[in-house]
């Protein structure tokens, strides 16, 4: 199989994030049982950036 443009056929059936347990946003990676969003799954405390802060 290549690796291009047809391999990419192969992931049309399959979901890769769902809701989050934790901040219950559709971020929660199921392959890496990572939440993008919070972090869940990876570290205990929340995922936050500072220069994410909104004043």
């Amino acid at each position: 199989m290549s690796k291009g443009t047809p391999s990419k056929g192969k992931h049309a059936n399959r979901k890769t994030h769902v809701p989050c347990r934790r901040c219950g946003k559709n971020a929660f990676n199921i392959r890496k049982g990572i939440c993008a969003s919070c972090g869940y799954g990876k570290t205990t405390t929340l995922r936050t950036y500072s220069w994410a802060k909104t004043h």
